[in-house]
């Protein structure tokens, strides 16, 4: 404990937003190291006061109190956050090891230990909870609070009931005006954060489990336990071992002036790719799906095949040959067909779409725009009513299909997101789905809502939900058909 104190001078911060004070390590405070950790995940840190914009490149953002220091793993919270996406996530964090008071050892010179001193704390409740948001409106609307309890409020206000959620996680919690918790944190942080690398780019791994300033010097008879960061302008030299999780600042004649945290540049974080669970179908399932899915496209065919010289009538009146449109899709398995519909667009949608790209209102791999200019009038017409679909129960017939699953995409679209992927290649493309009953199209959230219905599907698949989504897409085509 005694090397441990050693590297972890703290000087107590202050709180009106002047950092240069403080001791930093690769040029930031212990405040900074804790925003730049978060930064790793996707996420800013937004506290009431501080001056910093709201970022565009950031996944979430993270409120908290302006002395409040959190650490705990994101992944807890990814299902709530894929697949509720509430407005609002208020987060109570459970720290088994959180005290209302603090130890000090105190020595006399060269007598050596003298006592303990312990020094209580007012235990502030506001300290224990966060909360997370997508919505850059919310967020401001937190840093501009006068204070914590004023901002709760206003946020109960502004978001409805319905649009929050709440949630419990274990973590570690630290007051950044007690110099004893910052120590505290810049120990856990070390032992925590296994890559810093991520946004801090004077963090360079210098030896399993040591990172260092270009401007730090580790030499290799030095014995190091565990993790340890050096910081610039510092060296461990000697053969004394050095045990962490441990931190040496920076010396303060080098301490390096860095650049703030590039959002542009990070990559998306793999916590929000929601890893799926099929649910796996049983051989009596599969027989019957497949007898209902044969029985149920011949009857459609039969029922609709009257329709087709009319339909055909229309595009060729407006736009000519041919008739209908294929793509080539996956479906089971990442076998491709051909996936069949009337056509809806001009011959020349392709090009057109390059044009319109900067319009596109969906999210992910999809073209999404209003009033699409690439539709003919009786593609319009056929989309409202949902008969430019027919055809593929034809495709259902062969095997290609199935009345219910997940929509069929190009390979290039699968690409998106390779778990999700893999999760629905499982069963059988679908001529409707959970996605196409459930979606709100809200710009932004098209291709997270596709994902999340998907997953749902695979995962809980079976004859109940088919039948609800068979009903639930009946009542979609019929008031489809009477909007028209």
């Amino acid at each position: 404990m005694v090397a441990d104190a050693a590297l972890l001078p703290v000087l107590a911060p202050s709180l009106d937003g002047m950092r240069t004070a403080h001791p930093t390590l690769w040029g930031l405070d212990p405040t900074s190291l804790h925003d730049h950790f978060w930064a790793a995940r996707g996420v800013q840190v937004v506290r009431q006061g501080e001056r910093f914009g709201i970022v565009d490149g950031a996944e979430l953002f993270l409120l908290a109190d302006p002395r409040t220091l959190v650490l705990f793993r994101l992944r807890a919270l990814v299902d709530l956050l894929s697949w509720l996406r509430p407005e609002l996530l208020l987060v109570r964090v459970h720290a088994p090891n959180r005290r209302d008071y603090t130890e000090t050892i105190v020595t006399q010179g060269s007598d050596g230990f003298v006592r303990f001193e312990r020094q209580y704390e007012g235990t502030d409740t506001h300290l224990t909870r966060v909360a997370f948001t997508r919505d850059k409106e919310v967020a401001l609307a937190w840093q501009t609070a006068s204070d914590p309890r004023t901002g709760w409020r206003q946020l109960r206000r502004q978001i409805r009931r319905s649009n929050r959620e709440t949630a419990q996680v274990a973590g570690r919690i630290y007051d950044r005006a007690v110099d004893q918790d910052i120590a505290r944190f810049v120990r856990d942080l070390v032992a925590f954060w296994k890559n810093p690398a991520a946004t801090i780019p004077r963090a360079r791994e210098m030896a399993d489990g040591v990172w260092g300033d270009p401007e730090s010097q580790v030499e290799r008879s030095t014995k190091v336990v565990g993790r340890v960061w050096v910081g610039a302008g510092r060296k461990l030299t000697g053969p004394t071992p050095v045990v962490g999780p441990a931190a040496l600042w920076d010396d303060p004649e080098h301490r390096p002036v860095v650049e703030g945290i590039r959002w542009q540049e990070l990559e998306p974080t793999e916590a929000f790719i929601r890893r799926a669970r099929p649910r796996p179908a049983s051989t009596l399932r599969q027989g019957s799906k497949r007898l209902f899915d044969i029985v149920f496209s011949l009857c459609a065919l039969l029922l609709t095949l009257p329709l087709y010289p009319l339909i055909m009538l229309v595009i060729f009146l407006e736009d000519g040959r041919p008739f209908f449109f294929g793509q080539r899709r996956e479906t089971l398995g990442g076998r491709e067909f051909t996936c069949w519909k009337f056509r809806s667009m001009r011959r020349d949608a392709e090009e057109i779409k390059a044009r319109l790209q900067k319009e596109n209102r969906a999210d992910g791999p999809q073209f999404y725009i209003e009033d699409d200019p690439r539709l003919i009038r009786a593609g319009r017409w056929l989309r409202k009513t949902n008969l430019d679909e027919i055809p593929q129960f034809w495709n259902v017939l062969r095997g290609d299909m199935s009345v219910v699953g997940p929509r069929p995409s190009p390979r290039r679209e699968n690409q998106f997101c390779p778990p999700w992927r893999e999760a629905r290649l499982s069963v059988r493309a679908g001529i409707t789905g959970l996605w196409q009953t459930q979606r709100t199209r809200r710009p932004g959230l098209d291709f997270q809502e596709w994902i999340k219905y998907d997953l749902q599907y695979v995962e809980n698949q079976s004859w109940g939900l088919d039948l609800r989504i068979l009903y639930e897409t009946v009542i979609i085509v019929v008031r489809g058909m009477i909007r028209s």
